[in-house]
């Protein structure tokens, strides 16, 4: 049996005391797409924060290329090829668009491989050549995704974490950015992805799981997940029963302590 790249057991993690991660448990192999779905308040970007260590873990194992990184810090993580493209992007917006590239080679070693590795993105995306210069904050929400997923590949990644890509995006920039990730795969990057357009991340993904209150509930190909009637009814737009499932996980995550 293949050996996944990223093996995560037992993960618990949260908030002040308040637990929000209750023994999640995940993998994701070599060149794979790996989807999370789950509702808001899930606990969806609790665990890409965890994963990536700005939020510590209470108990569990995260493995990520035969290395224990739960007590790696933020940046050892990234030296050693995971990188989290966070929500909503998080671009510095008075600083360029150039300047906020090389922000992401800050694990590089050398001037030499971030110049390299900076006219490598230029070549993948040549609207950012355009508005090197630009502030970020005057791109777009899709020229600003664009970049904050270049910044990333900026540090080499061999797993590509991310967090809600298509959050707020148009349809036209949402399907540039599905297919920016597929592209990605093809070139051999294996990807963890958290969305809330669902259905979008399944149809992109090899496998899928479903988290709800901070445990996973479910994991299977993401064909399956895609032809289960409840599934979808809960997150993949089911009309009326769709919006009554919607609202009783609604109702249920308020029990739960509060996640991000």
């Amino acid at each position: 049996m293949t050996t996944p790249l990223l093996s995560v057991s037992g993960l618990c993690a949260g908030y002040s005391g308040a637990p929000v991660l209750n023994d999640v448990g995940l993998s994701v192999n070599e060149r794979e797409i790996v989807a999370i779905v789950g509702a808001n308040g899930a606990g969806k970007s609790t665990l890409m924060m965890a994963l990536i260590g700005l939020l510590p873990a209470w108990r569990g194992s995260i493995v990520f290329a035969g290395n224990a990184l739960t007590r790696m810090s933020t940046f050892e993580r990234v030296r050693a090829g995971l990188t989290l493209v966070p929500e909503r992007r998080q671009m510095f917006g008075d600083m360029s668009v150039e300047e906020n590239l090389l922000l992401g080679a800050y694990s590089s070693p050398g001037l030499q491989n971030r110049q390299h590795d900076l006219l490598e993105q230029y070549r993948r995306f040549p609207r950012l050549q355009e508005r090197r210069l630009q502030r970020a904050r005057l791109m777009s929400g899709g020229e600003q995704q664009i970049a904050a997923i270049a910044r990333a590949l900026m540090a080499r990644p061999r797993l590509l974490l991310l967090d809600e890509p298509s959050l707020g995006l148009s349809p036209r920039w949402v399907r540039q950015v599905m297919d920016l990730i597929e592209d990605l795969r093809q070139g051999g990057m294996a990807i963890l992805l958290v969305e809330q357009n669902a259905r979008e991340a399944l149809e992109l993904a090899d496998r899928g799981y479903v988290i709800e209150t901070g445990r996973m509930v479910r994991d299977a190909a993401a064909s399956e997940l895609l032809a289960d009637k409840q599934l979808a009814d809960t997150y993949l737009g089911g009309g009326a029963d769709g919006m009554e499932a919607r609202l009783r996980l609604f109702r249920t995550s308020l029990k739960a302590p509060v996640a991000r």
